[in-house]
């Protein structure tokens, strides 16, 4: 008798699976590139993995990171986030490097990318570094022209001229570059709704070219070269939204018990209260 193997999924994976409902093409895209870190496979001399985020707001970007900083870290404040939307005016790009020497302010200025920080968000289970770019289309072009030599080499020339190891970090980089496009498909508000139901495949495909035709419009060649890999997240169904819905009111439990203890108290919601959730919860434009 033939015996069958079964190839159970790694904890990593399933871990983040748990975290991050409904995106499980986003989640098998980054994990091979962190257990190629922990096996000591990265390539040398660029960082561990470099992944644009694209798609509507609301379908789990951000939280794909901070899921990622849970599973590895411990915690989802195990990861250095930059608002790009702080950095849209170009002299505003300075504050991630510090003024160099001899430039006013030099001592008042404090790098936000420097290595103690690098270092401060790894932790004693993993030495994996995650840095988050949030809304990276918002930020002044002199950003992604000060990524490229991070993409590439994997270093950072600060102000002061030391530099900055970035080959055990992670990069994310989310965009709603393309979104109003895939609204557009997605609620069919123009032109003639197709007959019969879309196929999931063909609407992926249709979300990822409009949203790459948008970075492409946006973003440099050279800069496009440099990702490791391009991630167009999709539309949360109303299953998704249920089973999201079913993770948060846990999380809702477990803090009632840790913050309250022998004060706590058993938190349920009926079915009419679930629904009135997910209808208030959560839209087509804005996600959950």
């Amino acid at each position: 008798m033939r015996k069958t193997f079964s190839n159970p999924e790694s904890p990593l994976l399933s871990g983040l699976k748990r975290r991050v409902i409904g995106q499980d093409k986003a989640v098998r895209t980054i994990v091979p590139w962190v257990q190629m870190h922990q096996s000591g496979l990265s390539p040398e001399g660029r960082p561990a993995g470099v992944f644009l985020m694209l798609g509507p707001t609301g379908t789990g970007k951000t939280r794909t990171a901070e899921a990622l900083a849970e599973v590895l870290h411990g915690s989802s404040r195990h990861m250095l986030k930059i608002d790009c939307g702080e950095f849209h005016l170009e002299h505003e790009v300075a504050k991630l490097i510090g003024a160099p020497p001899g430039y006013l302010g030099h001592r008042e200025t404090h790098p936000v990318l420097t290595q103690p920080r690098l270092t401060a968000v790894t932790s004693r289970h993993s030495d994996l570094s995650l840095v988050l770019f949030d809304e990276i289309e918002k930020a002044a072009p002199s950003l992604t022209r000060l990524l490229l030599g991070v993409l590439d080499k994997g270093v950072l020339r600060l102000g002061d001229n030391t530099a900055v190891n970035f080959e055990r970090s992670l990069i994310f980089m989310t965009s709603n570059l393309g979104a109003s496009g895939m609204m557009k498909t997605l609620e069919a508000g123009f032109g003639f709704r197709p007959d019969g139901p879309v196929d999931p495949g063909t609407r992926a495909k249709q979300l990822e070219n409009i949203a790459m035709a948008a970075v492409r419009r946006h973003f440099s060649p050279e800069f496009v070269n440099r990702l490791d890999a391009t991630i167009t997240y999709e539309p949360l169904d109303g299953d998704v939204l249920a089973r999201i819905l079913d993770l948060q009111l846990a999380e809702l439990q477990a803090h009632i018990d840790k913050r309250l203890g022998d004060r706590g108290f058993q938190l349920c919601v009926g079915k009419e209260g679930r629904r009135w959730l997910l209808r208030h919860g959560s839209s087509v434009q804005y996600g959950a």
